[in-house]
């Protein structure tokens, strides 16, 4: 089968998961919206990702987001940077980014501040918090998590616009449910308690093995990746 095709028939897959998952949650579909995570893709085939109707990308690594940004240039595309980002790569990153999912710690949250101040260009962030407790994750602790969150209330240019979470690689449904619930619910209490809370409106949480349970949970933004491109070699 031809890739656009494949891709195609993927997408109505996901999209039908995640309209079933609104349904049962009692939400609308259109507050959920699907980033599209080409980290494992290669350019031709992300181009015909975006051809399908996928104009929201997410790349984990900034090397291969600036190499996409360059080649499909003349496409629209929205590009979340969903992955770990270093203080060194910054300058070269945020201008191309649409929404930084992935502040996961303070120096990252200060240096962010800065070039956005120093170039007057606002960032849209998300503060990551390692809800799982998993050691190898990335991510505040929730505790430092609502720290981070009380400075941005002062960052000139840094636009909070939410959290990101991921769930634990070792549980099952039951545990990435909790996970979940857990990141809703400290979005919910913060915003409560924290004076000039920013209006935390989205929730980065789901991916391909997950996104329906993040969805019911409360999910605004879903990381989907391989389900995507299910029957497709990528390898080229």
């Amino acid at each position: 089968m031809a890739v656009a095709n494949q891709i195609g028939l993927n997408l109505a897959r996901v999209r039908d998961q995640v309209a079933a998952a609104a349904k049962r949650s009692g939400r609308p579909e259109g507050e959920i919206q699907m980033v599209a995570v080409t980290k494992y893709a290669p350019i031709d085939v992300t181009r015909q990702l975006v051809e399908a109707g996928c104009s929201v990308l997410g790349e984990s690594r900034p090397q291969q987001l600036w190499e996409k940004v360059d080649a499909l240039s003349e496409l629209n595309v929205h590009w979340h940077m969903i992955g770990h980002l270093q203080r060194n790569k910054l300058r070269r990153t945020l201008p191309v980014v649409h929404l930084l999912h992935s502040i996961d710690s303070l120096r990252l949250l200060e240096a962010v501040h800065a070039w956005a101040v120093d170039t007057q260009q606002t960032v849209r962030i998300l503060i990551e918090v390692n809800v799982s407790g998993d050691a190898e994750k990335h991510g505040f602790q929730p505790q430092e998590a609502a720290e981070a969150l009380r400075k941005t209330v002062d960052m000139d240019f840094v636009d909070l616009r939410g959290l990101m979470g991921m769930a634990s690689r070792k549980g099952d449904e039951l545990i990435a449910r909790r996970n979940f619930r857990d990141l809703r619910q400290l979005r919910d209490r913060w915003m409560k308690e924290i004076p000039n809370c920013p209006d935390l409106q989205e929730l980065s949480m789901g991916m391909s093995r997950d996104f329906p349970i993040a969805i019911e949970e409360g999910a605004t933004l879903i990381r989907v990746g391989s389900t995507l491109f299910d029957g497709i070699d990528l390898s080229t």
